[in-house]
């Protein structure tokens, strides 16, 4: 029998000497999950189009958590961008142990009033950007036997919304590419899974927050009857990164509130 006594406890959670690439990491979530792993130990790379927001985002997790941040501006949506990410955060980390696909966008409306490139746009950066960014750092990952990738899915991957057209098909697509990716790289011990927020108060959710459908068809529909808190999607992150999660293999991890509960 296993004496659970002498299991490290706490230590499984940690992420000291590991090194993680957050896309979408200068704001929101991204930036939230970031400094949850940093707060565990974790050397990270912030990834977002725009040079100084990201440089700004590490400058502040670096002086809080004494960890190796840096800022890398990228667009997910180019592979050969996303290729030189992977090799720059193995230039300064020498490794990559944890993918979190964050970068994404939501384009809102009924689907006679969007356009097609209102639809691609949102696959485009969701989607696609998702699939390159993990093709990146998939091979280091596989040289070392390890690793973690977390996508950020969406409940609205899970259950559908009215006028939503662009963003629930891309989050769709994020839950089974997760799945499928998870059972493809198991073999090498590299975990896949997604994390799948409910209605948190990010800087993307801001336009509907005061508005009758914000208040109704969100907050009204959550157990807690409240936004999330950005701050509570980085016990989710640390897990599917740390020693605790290695067992989570294609995994879709709900932080809603209670909202796909009901």
């Amino acid at each position: 029998m296993t004496d659970f006594s002498k299991l490290p406890g706490i230590e499984l959670f940690s992420q000291k000497g590991k090194a993680a690439i957050i896309t979408g990491g200068s704001k929101g979530l991204g930036f939230a999950m970031a400094a949850g792993l940093a707060s565990a130990g974790s050397d990270v790379m912030l990834v977002s189009r725009n040079q100084a927001e990201c440089d700004a985002a590490a400058e502040e997790i670096a002086s809080q958590y004494g960890v190796k941040a840096l800022g890398y501006a990228a667009d997910v949506t180019q592979a050969f961008e996303m290729e030189a990410m992977a090799l720059a955060a193995l230039r300064a980390f020498g490794k990559v142990d944890t993918l979190i696909n964050s970068a994404g966008i939501n384009i809102r409306g009924a689907i006679d009033e969007l356009s097609e490139e209102d639809f691609k746009k949102v696959m485009d950066i969701n989607v696609t950007g998702t699939w390159l960014a993990s093709k990146a750092v998939i091979p280091n990952m596989k040289e070392n036997k390890r690793g973690a990738i977390i996508n950020l899915a969406s409940t609205l991957g899970l259950v559908g919304l009215a006028n939503r057209t662009p963003y629930t098909a891309s989050k769709g697509a994020i839950v089974n590419m997760t799945k499928a990716l998870a059972l493809e790289l198991a073999p090498w011990n590299i975990t896949v899974n997604a994390i799948c927020p409910g209605p948190f108060l990010t800087e993307m959710n801001e336009p509907i927050a005061n508005t009758e459908e914000g208040k109704k068809f969100i907050v009204g529909a959550t157990a807690l009857a409240r936004w999330g808190e950005l701050k509570e999607i980085q016990g989710a992150a640390i897990f599917l990164a740390s020693d605790a999660g290695t067992y989570m293999v294609g995994s879709m991890v709900t932080v809603d509130g209670g909202w796909t509960a009901r």
